[in-house]
């Protein structure tokens, strides 16, 4: 599928991009293909949010929390400590506890990412100001749908996207790989329109956001009339339009709440051009780098003491940028176990030394 939608003569190092000359009714195919599969996963339903295990031959549950793309690159790419993730066996039974959790994540990130997390005192000031805003946000269930809010939860793969579709020689789906990062989510998520539409994200977008956001939309309504034609049938048996919500999402802006929740290495972008001024207002400045100076008296006194104290532990970090690495539980087992080892042997030492 990335294949057939790419620009033609793009070099493989070089990353992808929707062909802008692409025959309208040939995008319609390629995204009608897509949006099926999209309903399909639509279609299951679950009480709590998470990875489904299979009970037995007919049933499925859910009895852990999710792992997300997303958490993944965070502990990989981002320093942040395995033991900042909720707990494993933390299920989530309402969308807004979910979206929480996954906010207060970006807190964390901000705190425990060492070397480069920020490039100045008032970068740093930026970046816990959204943080701190955003995760008001979702405390005050105002990034979650409330008549969605107890599910039923959908499946959700962050990774589906058109490099893992094949196609067969009629440019039909033959199939989806790569599922590791699936789980039943909150219908936010599915309800979002698919970012991969123009294959390139936003923030990678040569001409910027905004730029992105503009030909998206063109191509969004392309998908959405497919999918529409994909709905006609399903709509008889008494279902609910997918595609509406998709629209609603877009039009609203949740699609870049959803977003910025699935994508924290983008956060601050994304929130400072496409989230803070939707629910706080317009600022006297447009620029997203300035804007966090009117969003301080959002703040109590004990998050702006909390704040300063982090830019200067911040400053000084940028100063010795000491290699900071956090052991996954298994290693610190490990260690503690080879300390344990260690002193008994130092014991057996001793208590040899004094019997001679």
């Amino acid at each position: 599928m990335y294949d057939a939608l790419n620009t033609p003569g793009c070099p493989n190092e070089k990353r992808g991009i929707l062909d802008p000359n692409i025959d309208e009714d040939q995008l319609g195919k390629l995204y009608t293909e897509l949006a099926k599969t999209l309903l399909q996963l639509s279609k299951p339903g679950f009480p709590k949010i998470g990875p489904p295990s299979q009970v037995d031959d007919f049933s499925w549950e859910v009895t852990s929390r999710p792992l997300s793309m997303n958490m993944n690159e965070l502990v990989r790419l981002g320093t942040l400590p395995r033991s900042k993730l909720p707990p494993l066996d933390t299920t989530f039974e309402t969308a807004s506890s979910y979206i929480e959790a996954l906010a207060q994540l970006n807190i964390q990130h901000l705190l425990h990412q060492r070397n480069d997390a920020v490039q100045s005192a008032d970068d740093c000031r930026r970046k816990f100001v959204a943080r701190q805003l955003f995760y008001k946000l979702a405390r005050d269930k105002q990034l979650s749908l409330p008549c969605h809010e107890n599910g039923p939860f959908k499946l959700w793969c962050d990774d589906f996207r058109p490099a893992n579709v094949p196609l067969n020689e009629d440019i039909h789906i033959a199939g989806v790989v790569d599922w590791e990062f699936t789980y039943a989510a909150p219908v936010e998520f599915s309800y979002a329109p698919p970012w991969w539409l123009l294959i390139e994200k936003p923030e990678y977008w040569s001409e910027g956001i905004e730029d992105w956001t503009r030909v998206f939309d063109n191509r969004l309504k392309t998908f959405l009339t497919a999918m529409r034609h994909c709905e006609d049938t399903l709509v008889q048996d008494g279902q609910c339009r997918h595609s509406d919500q998709m629209q609603r999402s877009w039009e609203s802006g949740d699609f870049w709440v959803i977003y910025a929740i699935l994508h924290s290495f983008v956060f601050d972008a994304i929130y400072w051009q496409k989230i803070d001024r939707r629910f706080f207002g317009p600022t006297e400045t447009d620029d997203p780098c300035e804007a966090w100076r009117k969003r301080l008296d959002l703040l109590d006194e004990a998050q702006k003491s909390e704040m300063e104290r982090l830019v200067t532990r911040k400053l000084e970090e940028m100063e010795d940028r000491v290699l900071a690495w956090y052991p996954d539980e298994y290693t610190e087992e490990f260690r503690q176990g080879l300390k344990r080892r260690r002193a008994e042997k130092a014991n057996e030492d001793r208590a040899r030394d004094t019997d001679n």
